[in-house]
């Protein structure tokens, strides 16, 4: 694995993994707005990009159309161009920033609140605060007095808002799976302090199978829809409160906290086993290696996430969409496996977590 997978960090919205969770309520007249705005984007020019959006507005578009069916347009689509090789990092991050700034030209079309006080967050550990961000901005457009708390939130920080502020919900947000042990943690911390919550964002999958296995009060699987069920009345209170091992009793074997507390030590080890059967890596350069360690520690994360929830669709989708990145890259698929093989080795006692390495070994065999 010479060529990296790192964008993990830093590509938008597409870990979950799957397509962009559409609305059925956009305006046909966005898709030329957002092809403006994506030029705008592109170039790194965003004068430019706050005059499209403004010059939306006042052609006619809706606010939240322009923050949805445009601006979410654009930031889905720079995630498509980074995944195939189009865009760098650092263009990425150019492109969010700017993104990311040009909401503030919304600012003077929001309605004084008056629904209620909601929180919106991302839970700790995620960095893709984007999605979050526009559930918070569709929130106030529609009337919420709306608490951002932006990207990674500790819980005990988050728990401690809501026991300030007693939100009608709170609202969490996770783009990669990895994060799916932090946001069950959130989840029942905001619940035993008696509020509810509403998951979204693709770590839940594109169903909300692991917000609903996770405990969540509701699902939302784009920000219309968030704002649609918050509007339709009080979320339902949560139950009393309940112990992980409540909601998912495949923890008690300890795989999952084995392998997550074992972390460093399978990736050091799992690399060095490379080196030792691969002697090409010695040519590596620093550059090279660093990013092998790097893949490495993902498909570990990535593992344990799915030990978590007792899911191989969680590594098999990853690993597939890994391939896609690393094909396009230049890098074949089949470079994935020497590391699995290597990794399911140190595992021979997990038999949960070497059900999964096969299931990933699969994937990958189907893939072109």
């Amino acid at each position: 694995m010479t060529t990296s997978i790192t964008g993990l960090q830093d590509e938008p919205n597409r870990h979950g993994v799957g397509a962009r969770l559409a609305s059925p309520h956009s305006d046909t007249r966005a898709a030329q707005w957002a092809d403006k705005l994506w030029a705008a984007v592109r170039a790194g020019d965003e004068y430019s990009a706050a005059d499209v959006v403004t010059d939306a507005l006042r052609a006619g578009l809706g606010p939240e159309t322009v923050l949805l069916d445009v601006m979410g347009a654009v930031q889905h689509r720079v995630g498509l161009e980074w995944a195939a090789n189009r865009m760098s990092v650092a263009e990425e991050h150019v492109a969010t920033a700017i993104n990311d700034r040009v909401i503030a030209t919304l600012s003077p079309h929001r309605p004084t609140a008056g629904r209620g006080r909601v929180m919106v967050a991302c839970v700790d550990q995620e960095w893709h605060s984007l999605p979050a961000r526009l559930v918070a901005e569709t929130l106030r457009l529609r009337g919420w007095e709306v608490d951002y708390l932006g990207a990674q939130v500790p819980t005990a920080h988050l728990i401690g808002h809501v026991h300030r502020t007693a939100p009608a919900a709170v609202c969490l947000s996770s783009s990669l799976p990895t994060r799916l042990p932090m946001a069950h943690t959130a989840i029942t911390a905001c619940q035993a302090a008696g509020t509810p919550v509403m998951a979204g964002g693709l770590a839940f999958g594109v169903d909300g199978r692991y917000a609903r296995l996770l405990g969540v009060d509701a699902w939302a699987p784009e920000a219309r829809a968030a704002a649609d069920k918050l509007a339709a009345g009080p979320l339902p209170q949560p139950s009393a409160a309940h112990q992980t091992t409540d909601d998912l009793p495949h923890l008690a074997d300890q795989e999952y906290t084995l392998v997550a507390q074992s972390r460093t030590r399978l990736v050091r080890d799992t690399f060095q086993l490379l080196e030792q059967s691969f002697p090409a890596m010695k040519d590596y350069s620093d550059g090279q290696r660093e990013r092998t360690a790097e893949d490495l520690a993902h498909i570990v994360d990535f593992l344990a996430a799915a030990l978590y929830v007792d899911s191989a669709d969680v590594f098999t989708d990853f690993l597939g969409w890994t391939a896609e990145v690393l094909t396009a890259r230049g890098v074949p698929a089949r470079s994935l496996a020497p590391g699995l093989d290597l990794l399911e080795e140190q595992l021979r006692d997990f038999p949960r977590a070497r059900d999964l390495i096969h299931a990933g070994r699969a994937a990958l065999g189907s893939c072109p």
